[in-house]
C-alpha cells in the first residue's frame, strides 16, 4: 500500500485580470504559493510517500521569474518528492516553461525534489510505478493516454505495486468549466475505457477545477486554492486528495479542504426598502468580516425607493473597497415611494425642479439607456433636495 497526496491546477501566475486593484490581485496569487506550504504540511501530517501534480502547476509558459522563484522555494519546502506531468496551461512543448534555463536552475537549486514527467514512459517509485500522459501541446487532439492501450511490457514484471495513470484533460462527454477567464474548447479529450479493463490501480486527473470523483478509481483533486466563482453545488474547488491506494484493490481517498479564500455566489432580491439592510446583514454574516479573504458575485433584482437605492449603492461601494473582488450583476429597478414622488412633484416654491422631477419620472419607466440615465437624475435631484 501507499499514501500519497493528489493535487492539480495550481496554476502559480494566474493574472486574475477581472480584479482590477493591483494590490488584491497579487494577494491572490500569493495565496496560491501558500497553498503549495498547506500542502506539504498535510503530506507530511499524513506520512504520503510523494506528491503528485496532475498538470498545470503554473498558469502559463510566460509566469514571472518571481514567480518561478516562489513556486520552486515552496515546493523545496514540502521536503518529499513531488511529481507533476505539464498541463494545457504550461504544457512540455517546446518554448514552454520545463525547458528555460531559468526554471532549470531555480529547480536544481530550490527544490530538487521537483520531477517533471515529460515522457509517456513507466516511472517505477519504490512503492508504486506512476504513468505519465503528459500535454506536449497546449490543445492536444491526441488521446494522451493511447499509448497505455497497448503497452508492450508486461505489466506483471511490477509486482504488487500500485499502478498510478497521471493525466491532464477531460473525460469524454465529462469537460472543464468555462467562464470569462477560460478558453472552452473540444481537445485534451481522455477515453479512459479504452484501457485494459482493471490493468490499473488510480487515475489521478486534473483540468477540472472541483474536487470530482469518476469511479472508484478514477478522480479529478480539483485546484487547492479556488480561482473562479461556483458553478453549482457540484463544483467543490479548495481540496486535495489523500490517496491510500494497493495493488488490484479499490483505493481509499479522502478530500482535504487546502482553501483560504472564499468564493461566493449570492443572489437577492429587493422586495421593499428594508431588504437593504438584509442584504447588508447577510454579507456580513457570510464573510465574518474577514473581507480580505472573500469575493462575492452578487446578483440583484427587484425595486428599490430613491433613498433605499442610495443606500445600497453606498453599501456596494463599501464592499468594492473591502472585499478583493465584488463582481456585480445590478438589475435592481428604481421604484420611487408615493413620498419619494410628492418631494420632487409637488414642491410649489421650486416649479423647475417639480417640471423636471416630473418629465424624469416619465422617461425612468422606459427601458433603456435613457430611462437608466432618468433614474440617476433622479437620485441625484433626490439626493440634492433631502439633503441629510
Amino acid at each position: 500500500m501507499v499514501r500519497f497526496i493528489h493535487t492539480a491546477d495550481w496554476q502559480l501566475g494566474k493574472p486574475f485580470a477581472g480584479v482590477e486593484d493591483s494590490t488584491k490581485r497579487a494577494i491572490l496569487q500569493n495565496e496560491r504559493i501558500e497553498a503549495i506550504k498547506r500542502i506539504g504540511k498535510i503530506a507530511k501530517d499524513n506520512e504520503a510517500s510523494f506528491v503528485l501534480v496532475a498538470g498545470d502547476l503554473f498558469d502559463s509558459s510566460t509566469v514571472t521569474k518571481a514567480t518561478v522563484s516562489a513556486a520552486c522555494s515552496a515546493i523545496g519546502g514540502i521536503g518529499l518528492p513531488v511529481y507533476v506531468i505539464p498541463g494545457n496551461h504550461d504544457h512540455g512543448g517546446g518554448g514552454g516553461i520545463w525547458e528555460q534555463d531559468f526554471f532549470r536552475r531555480e529547480k536544481e537549486q530550490l527544490s530538487p525534489n521537483l520531477h517533471v514527467l515529460l515522457s509517456s514512459e513507466a516511472v517505477e517509485l519504490e512503492n508504486a510505478v506512476l504513468f505519465p500522459c503528459p500535454l506536449l501541446r497546449r490543445h492536444e487532439v491526441v488521446d494522451t493516454t493511447s499509448w497505455l492501450r497497448n503497452y508492450e511490457k508486461d505489466l506483471s514484471v511490477f509486482g504488487n505495486k500500485p499502478l498510478i495513470i497521471v493525466a491532464h484533460g477531460s473525460v469524454q462527454s465529462f469537460g472543464s468549466t468555462v467562464d470569462e477567464e477560460e478558453e472552452g474548447g473540444g481537445v485534451n479529450i481522455i477515453d479512459l475505457e479504452k484501457l485494459p479493463e482493471n490493468a490499473f490501480d488510480y487515475v489521478a486527473l486534473g483540468d477540472w477545477h472541483g474536487t470530482k470523483k469518476i469511479s472508484e478509481k478514477i478522480w479529478y483533486a480539483g485546484t487547492p486554492e479556488p480561482d473562479r466563482f461556483p458553478k453549482g453545488e457540484d463544483h467543490q474547488q479548495g481540496n486535495v486528495l489523500l490517496v491510500h491506494v494497493s495493488k488490484n484493490v479499490n483505493p481509499n481517498v479522502d478530500t482535504i479542504t487546502t482553501k483560504e479564500m472564499e468564493w461566493h455566489e449570492i443572489n437577492f432580491t429587493f422586495h421593499d426598502d428594508s431588504r437593504v439592510n438584509d442584504l447588508a446583514e447577510n454579507i456580513m454574516e457570510l464573510i465574518s468580516n474577514n473581507t480580505n479573504k472573500n469575493l462575492i458575485h452578487l446578483h440583484l433584482d427587484g425595486s428599490l425607493g430613491l433613498e433605499a437605492y442610495s443606500k445600497m449603492e453606498q453599501l456596494l461601494e463599501s464592499l468594492q473597497a473591502r472585499l478583493i473582488r465584488l463582481k456585480l450583476d445590478n438589475k435592481t429597478v428604481i421604484s420611487p415611494t408615493s413620498e419619494e414622488l410628492k418631494s420632487l412633484t409637488e414642491r410649489s416654491a421650486d416649479p423647475l425642479i417639480r417640471g423636471v422631477a416630473r418629465k424624469l419620472i416619465d422617461i425612468a419607466k422606459i427601458d433603456n439607456e435613457e430611462g437608466n440615465i432618468a433614474q440617476v437624475a433622479l437620485r441625484e435631484m433626490f439626493a440634492a433636495c433631502n439633503p441629510k
